[in-house]
C-alpha cells in the first residue's frame, strides 16, 4: 500500500497553505498526494432547539422538521466539503501534481486520521481548524490530540506559504531527536536546503559531541548544515535564533524524553505550536 502525503483541509483560512505545503512535500518525496476533508458528526446544538419542551399535539411534527433540518445541514456540509476538495485538486494539478486524490469521511478527525495512519507518510494540517478560536496563540484541541495520537511526521503550517530554504532543527541529543536527524539524512524532502542545528544549554563537551554527531550525519548525506549551542530558556532561545537567521521551517521531536511526558505533548513543543509563525515539522 502506498504511503501518501495526507493534507487535511476545511473551511479555515489555512487550507490554501495546507494545499501548497502538501504539494511541496509530495513532489519532493515523490509520494502520492491525498486531500482529506472530515465531516464531524458531532455538531453543536442549534439555537432555538426547544424539542424537549414541545407539547404532545405538535411534538411529532416538529421533531420531523428538526430531523429534516439536520439532514439538510449535513447535505450542505458535504457539498461544501466536496467543493473545497475540488478546489484543492485543481490547485494541485496547476502546480504540477499529476493525479492528486480526494477523500471525504464522516466522523471525528483524530479517529479518522488514526484509521488512515498506515496510508500516511506525512500529515499536513493548519495551525487552527475552522472551528478553533481565533486568538493568535491558540492551538485547537484537535491539533494537540492529533500530535498525541499519530505516529507519523506531522507538518503544521501557518496561514501563508513560503518556499522552505533555511530549516532549523531543535536538537537535544535525545533518542527522538537523534532518530529525527537520521530520518532527515535519509529523506529526499530537504535535499538542497540549508540546515541549522541548534542546541539550547551550556556548551559543555557532552553537548559539543552530540552536536558534532548530528552535523556529521547530515553532511555525510550531502546536506549543507551549520550548528550552534545557545544558552537560555528553550522556546525563547529557539525563537530568537529563528528570527536572526530568517528560518523558513522548524523541525522538532514531538515529545520530550521524560517518561512523565510519554502521553503528553512536551511543554517546549506545545509552546512552539502556540506561537509558531513558520511551518513546524514534528517528528515521531
Amino acid at each position: 500500500m502506498s504511503e501518501h502525503v495526507m493534507a487535511c483541509i476545511d473551511g479555515s483560512g489555512y487550507s490554501t497553505a495546507v494545499s501548497d505545503y502538501a504539494v511541496w512535500a509530495s513532489q519532493r518525496l515523490a509520494a502520492p498526494l491525498t486531500f482529506l476533508h472530515v465531516l464531524d458528526n458531532h455538531l453543536p446544538p442549534e439555537e432555538g432547539n426547544f424539542s424537549g419542551n414541545i407539547g404532545l399535539g405538535s411534538r411529532e411534527h416538529l421533531l420531523e422538521e428538526l430531523a429534516s433540518l439536520d439532514e439538510r445541514r449535513a447535505r450542505i456540509a458535504r457539498e461544501q466539503g466536496r467543493s473545497m476538495l475540488d478546489a484543492a485538486l485543481e490547485r494541485a494539478r496547476d502546480q504540477g501534481v499529476e493525479e492528486p486524490l480526494a477523500r471525504q469521511r464522516n466522523g471525528e478527525l483524530v479517529e479518522t486520521l488514526s484509521e488512515l495512519e498506515s496510508e500516511t507518510r506525512l500529515l499536513v494540517l493548519g495551525k487552527r481548524g475552522e472551528s478553533a478560536h481565533l486568538a493568535s496563540e491558540h492551538v485547537g484541541s484537535n491539533l494537540e490530540r492529533v500530535v498525541r495520537a499519530m505516529h507519523r511526521p506531522i507538518l503544521m503550517v501557518p496561514e501563508t506559504y513560503r518556499d522552505p530554504q533555511r530549516v532549523m532543527i531543535a536538537f537535544d541529543g535525545g533518542k527522538s531527536t537523534r532518530k529525527g536527524i537520521e530520518m532527515i539524512a535519509a529523506s529526499p524532502l530537504f535535499k538542497g536546503i540549508s540546515f541549522h542545528i541548534v542546541m539550547v544549554g551550556a556548551g559543555v563537551a557532552d553537548y559539543r559531541a552530540q552536536l558534532d554527531w548530528a552535523l556529521d550525519t547530515l553532511r555525510r548525506a550531502g546536506l549543507g548544515v551549520q550548528g550552534a549551542i545557545r544558552a537560555g530558556e528553550v522556546e525563547a532561545t529557539l525563537r530568537a535564533y529563528q528570527q536572526e537567521n530568517d528560518i523558513d521551517m522548524l523541525v522538532m521531536g514531538a515529545y520530550g524524553h521524560s517518561r512523565i511526558r510519554h502521553l503528553l505533548v512536551g511543554s517546549t513543543t506545545t509552546a512552539m505550536l502556540r506561537k509558531a509563525d513558520i511551518p513546524l515539522l514534528l517528528l515521531r
